[in-house]
């Protein structure tokens, strides 16, 4: 048996980029960085503060939600499965790409209220619904896509 799950909360590095396809599938990319606290050694050694950068890409009605709703700077929770491609450049050398497929997007709040005139930080009531309804939801818990509100794994 194997397992392929990648869990991540970070802030997503710029706005998507969302294509759509003749058969009317769309695919969004963005990037989303998550860090890693610096901290001090027992013998006094430090470690630096660590960002990573993550590829995530979402499909069908993930992407119209992403391209609705996700902008720079927001904290989003992805869960999906590692995913490694390659393809020749245009001098023909083999590169190598390693993305998330996100099967699940979320907002995450920091606990910060929305003020007047911000961006709604929560998602539609459904993906299907032309006018999605945006509750003001209190702070500390997630937004989905599907109007679920869950707890986090940990």
């Amino acid at each position: 048996m194997s397992l392929n799950k990648v869990i991540l909360i970070g802030n997503v590095g710029k706005d998507p980029d969302v294509r759509y396809f003749d058969s009317g599938n769309a695919v969004a990319n963005f990037s989303l960085a998550t860090n890693e606290r610096g901290y001090k050694l027992a013998n006094g050694t430090e470690i630096p503060e660590r960002t990573e950068w993550h590829n995530i890409v979402a499909n069908r009605d993930r992407a119209q939600f992403v391209e609705r709703y996700v902008k720079k700077g927001s904290m989003v929770y992805v869960e999906g499965k590692i995913r490694t491609r390659s393809y020749d450049d245009q001098s023909g050398i083999k590169r190598y790409v390693t993305e998330i497929l996100a099967d699940r997007i979320e907002f995450f709040s920091s606990g910060r209220r929305p003020q007047d005139g911000d961006n709604p930080v929560q998602t539609p009531a459904s993906a299907s619904s032309p006018t999605p309804s945006v509750p003001s939801m209190p702070s500390g818990e997630v937004h989905t896509e599907t109007d679920e509100i869950d707890d986090l794994p940990f």
